[in-house]
């Protein structure tokens, strides 16, 4: 299990490793947590006290120290898996449901026509509608899209990671989550 990282303010910053966790409490680079421990790692004898060393790591902790602003204003990267998980693995065009391996990133534009590969120009298709519109709009192509894309908040791209997120963890995402997110289906 990974640990969510914060920023002093409570904006999330990374999944970070246990060790890494760790390291922060060890140096003190912790400055709050949330949720209840979840692991308990324990090491030697303390030396200045003689009493066993051990440290609660809690699912969610903010590190000391400040993030420059510019980093929150950078767009989640784009990836078919968090794309996929963003579409909840729907065809945008028939609306079923399909495993990872039978969907395709669709662009809207084309790229050969100029589309940008970005959030706002893909979605999800599977494999057969995607080869039904080819290098045509959905309008070309007489083909309506079921739902619309949408460029993920930084809390949703913290989920659509796709890392084994605890009950904690996720709870705290989705408080920032817009109600409207296909994340809350």
């Amino acid at each position: 299990m990974d640990v969510l990282q914060l920023d002093v303010s409570g904006r999330p910053q990374a999944w970070i490793s246990t060790r890494d966790a760790a390291t922060l409490y060890a140096t003190d680079g912790v400055a709050w947590t949330l949720g209840d421990p979840f692991i308990v790692l324990r090491g030697g004898i303390q030396r200045a006290s003689g009493l066993p060393s051990r440290i609660e790591l809690h699912p969610i902790i903010a590190v000391r120290g400040a993030i420059p602003s510019r980093a929150w204003r950078q767009v989640p990267a784009l990836s078919n898996t968090k794309l996929f998980a963003r579409d909840r693995h729907i065809c945008a065009y028939c609306g079923g449901q399909f495993p990872p391996d039978e969907l395709t990133r669709e662009h809207i534009v084309p790229t050969s026509r100029g589309g940008l590969d970005s959030w706002m120009n893909c979605i999800t298709a599977c494999r057969a509608c995607n080869g039904r519109k080819g290098n045509r709009t959905p309008e070309e192509a007489r083909m309506s899209l079921l739902y619309l894309p949408y460029v993920p908040s930084l809390h949703e791209d913290m989920i659509l990671r796709g890392r084994r997120i605890l009950a904690d963890q996720m709870e705290f995402l989705l408080a920032s989550v817009p109600r409207s997110s296909r994340l809350h289906g």
